[in-house]
């Protein structure tokens, strides 16, 4: 006979262990299905918390933000190992922490690879072939994402990289190309500059982090020029070849480049390979994130969705948020009905950047009349003291005398 659930989760992310979690803390029986042999996903093994382990460790082996008379740069062929030893204690604490969390709620783990039969019914299969069908009266699809890859850059060649695999590198590279002027293009970029790589950013994009006001994007780029990050904007990549020495990259605008290494940070598309949507019913929107109503449940009754594989932002936090709500709408728990209306967003560059609310660019759009205040970090002891004097706070509050929902924008390279 099948196994029987309240609840099975697909996937043991951010969304799907806080989904699972929420379920079980009031009683349900869930099943919990990954094909990974532990539990966290991408945001503990390879992404989410490794990059900002090596992050927080590049700052302080290169010295930024320190004067000269605390610390002296480091190489990047010292500094990469010890970053890597970091990453990875880092990583396995936070997934031990997931598993214990697991553990401590009852939750079954079921390692193998799902798909959705008829109405309540979801397949297992499992490494070593065993088939098990369960039986459940919710599912919560939280599989995630993954890296897009352009269809002319060479993915099979051993010098280019996403940011799923790039931080398997044995070095630092000298040269890098990041394809890509989103966070995770950002993020990589500031962090190779400061262990000495020569970095360059490609973007088809007027500015960096094309989501954030134009005005902190400006600032975030004289920042990442000072670290000498150089950032074509407004081009794509034409071509892509072996040579000699590495990659050789042709440009939309003419720019020839030849690097070490290549990190492909071009978005992210929804990891819902072999699940069965289509046969289940479930559908997908012009993107091909999988499509939810405002209680995140999507096309098929009783089938919810939460996390990177609905679509951007792809913030941890935020995919934590949608499975509670999920849950709660799907067993009726008077907990929490919906997620924050301005969800705040952060991108872990050096130096940081994070904003709430509408841009400027989004409120003249919209018609909304405001005013701005500004504060520059170079007027603030503690970005003196701490070495990061550049940087900008901006907040932008309503007009008096005007009936629309009042907005906020914060953001800069705030520390």
């Amino acid at each position: 006979m099948a196994a029987k659930y309240d609840l099975i989760v697909i996937g043991a992310g951010p969304a799907g262990e806080k989904g699972a979690a929420q379920a079980a803390y009031y009683g349900k029986r869930v099943g919990l299905i990954d094909s990974s042999p532990r539990p966290g996903g991408i945001a503990v093994s390879t992404v989410g918390i490794p990059t900002k382990a090596v992050r927080e460790g590049a700052i302080y082996l290169s010295g930024l933000g320190q004067s000269a008379s605390f610390a002296a740069p480091a190489s990047p062929q010292d500094s990469w190992p010890l970053l890597m030893a970091r990453k990875h204690e880092i990583s396995e604490l936070m997934t031990m922490a997931v598993e214990r969390n697991l553990v401590r709620h009852g939750i079954d783990r079921i390692q193998g690879r799902a798909r959705l039969l008829s109405r309540g019914q979801v397949k297992v299969e499992k490494a070593g072939g065993e088939r098990l069908v369960l039986e459940t009266d919710v599912v919560l699809l939280a599989s995630g994402s993954a890296s897009r890859h352009p269809p002319n850059v060479p993915m099979d060649d051993p010098d280019v990289h996403d940011s799923e695999n790039i931080l398997e590198i044995a070095r630092a590279p000298a040269s890098l190309l990041v394809i890509g002027s989103g966070a995770t293009g950002c993020e990589y970029a500031s962090i190779f500059a400061a262990l000495g790589t020569r970095v360059t950013i490609v973007g088809g994009g007027s500015h960096l982090l094309p989501s954030l006001d134009a005005e902190m994007a400006g600032v975030l780029a004289e920042s990442f020029n000072a670290m000498g990050i150089r950032v074509i904007p407004m081009a794509s990549i034409s071509h892509v070849a072996r040579g000699r020495g590495g990659p050789e990259v042709r440009l939309s605008d003419g720019h020839e480049l030849q690097v070490e290494k290549i990190l492909v940070a071009a978005g992210r598309r929804p990891r819902i390979e072999g699940l069965g949507l289509e046969q289940a019913g479930v559908e997908l929107d012009s993107s091909g994130w999988v499509r939810v109503d405002d209680r995140y449940q999507t096309s098929v009754a009783g089938v919810f969705a939460a996390g990177d594989v609905i679509g951007p932002p792809g913030l941890a936090a935020v995919a934590m948020e949608q499975a509670r709500v999920a849950i709660c709408h799907a067993f009726g728990f008077d907990f929490k009905n919906e997620t924050d209306r301005f969800r705040p967003t952060y991108i872990f560059s050096i130096p940081e950047v994070a904003w709430v609310g509408f841009t400027e660019e989004e409120a003249r759009a919209g018609g909304i009349n405001y005013e701005v205040g500004r504060c520059s970090f170079s007027t603030n002891a503690k970005a003196r003291i701490s070495g990061f004097p550049d940087g900008l706070l901006k907040a932008g509050i309503q007009s008096a005398g005007q009936s629309s929902t009042r907005s906020t924008h914060s953001g800069g390279n705030c520390q």
